[in-house]
C-alpha cells in the first residue's frame, strides 16, 4: 500500500493560509500542446469570465506582470504607458522558468510576488467581478480569491490594459 499524501496544497495555497487570506482551491483540466501546458477552460465547468491569466513581460526597467481575463488580450502599449516604460514585450518562454520560477501555465501573481519584487498590474475587470480565479503555481491548480485582497496582497496596480 502506497503512502499517498493527502495534503496536495500548492506553495501558493500555503502562502495564502500563512497570511490568513481566504481562498477556494480550484482544479482545472489541462493538456500539453507543443510542449506547452494549456488549460481546458471549456471542460472545467467554471465560468471563464472569472478565470484570469498571469502574463510575464520584459521592459527597459525589468520584468513585470499583467493579470487579465483569460479570454482577453493585453494591450502592450497601454501596459507600457501605465508602467512608465516606452515599451514592453512578452518574456520569451525559454526565460520564463528562470525569471519567475514557474513554468508556462503555472505563473501566479501570488508566487511571483513572494519570490520577486516585480510590479504587478491588474485590469479593473478583476475588481468588477469581486472574486477571480488565478493559478496557484502548478499547472491545473488555481485558487478563487477576492480580487481586492489579491491586489492588496501583491501590491498590484489597477489600470486599463486590455485591447
Amino acid at each position: 500500500m502506497s503512502k499517498k499524501k493527502k495534503n496536495d496544497k500548492t506553495l501558493v495555497e500555503k502562502i495564502l493560509e500563512k497570511h490568513q487570506i481566504s481562498y477556494e482551491p480550484v482544479r482545472l483540466p489541462w493538456k500539453e500542446e507543443h510542449h506547452i501546458a494549456q488549460i481546458q477552460i471549456d471542460e472545467s465547468g467554471i465560468d471563464p469570465h472569472f478565470v484570469f491569466k498571469t502574463l510575464v513581460l520584459t521592459s527597459p526597467s525589468g520584468p513585470l506582470v499583467a493579470v487579465i481575463p483569460i479570454e482577453s488580450h493585453l494591450d502592450m502599449k497601454k501596459l507600457a504607458k501605465l508602467s512608465g516604460n516606452k515599451r514592453v514585450e512578452m518574456l520569451p518562454l525559454k526565460d520564463l522558468m528562470k525569471t519567475t520560477g514557474y513554468e508556462h501555465g503555472a505563473n501566479t501573481p501570488i508566487g511571483i510576488h513572494e519570490k520577486h519584487d516585480y510590479p504587478i498590474y491588474f485590469d479593473p475587470t478583476a475588481l468588477a467581478l469581486g472574486s477571480i480565479v488565478v493559478s496557484s503555481g502548478k499547472v491545473g491548480h488555481s485558487v478563487k480569491i477576492d480580487a481586492q485582497q489579491l491586489i492588496d496582497f501583491v501590491g498590484g496596480e489597477i489600470g486599463n490594459i486590455l485591447e
